[in-house]
């Protein structure tokens, strides 16, 4: 028994379009773990700048379009609070990342068994 053309088309589409959209959400994934990378590695290299200050250096912190003083302590604090947070957020969308990239591969290699000759039930 096999499954009527129309029905066979539908199933394509269906897959097809699932691909399609795990292939733009995978590209979307990249570019946010490459954004927060990047995030990850500005935070490490100030917070190494300002580790190399002296202790009684004063350090100041952006708010809008203005400086305000900070205490070096608190500074590295929320330096290394944000760091630890994209890193978290880098493991949670690398996971989605390998979700996204199994539903491609499994939608393609349905595609291809559709119509590799006796790939029809």
């Amino acid at each position: 028994m096999s499954i009527p053309n129309e029905a066979l088309q539908k199933l394509v589409q269906e897959i097809e379009s699932q691909a399609k959209s795990a292939q733009r959400e995978i590209n979307v994934v990249k570019g946010a773990v490459a954004t927060k990378q990047r995030d990850v590695r500005m935070l490490e290299l100030t917070a190494s700048e300002l580790k190399q200050l002296g202790p009684g250096t004063k350090v100041y912190d952006g708010v809008g379009k203005m400086f305000v003083f900070s205490p070096t302590a608190e500074v590295e604090k929320r330096l290394s609070s944000e760091t630890a947070e994209l890193k978290s957020d880098i493991s949670n969308l690398n996971k989605k990342l390998h979700y996204l990239e199994m539903t491609h591969k499994n939608s393609r290699e349905h595609i291809d068994q559709i119509f590799k000759p006796g790939g029809r039930a």
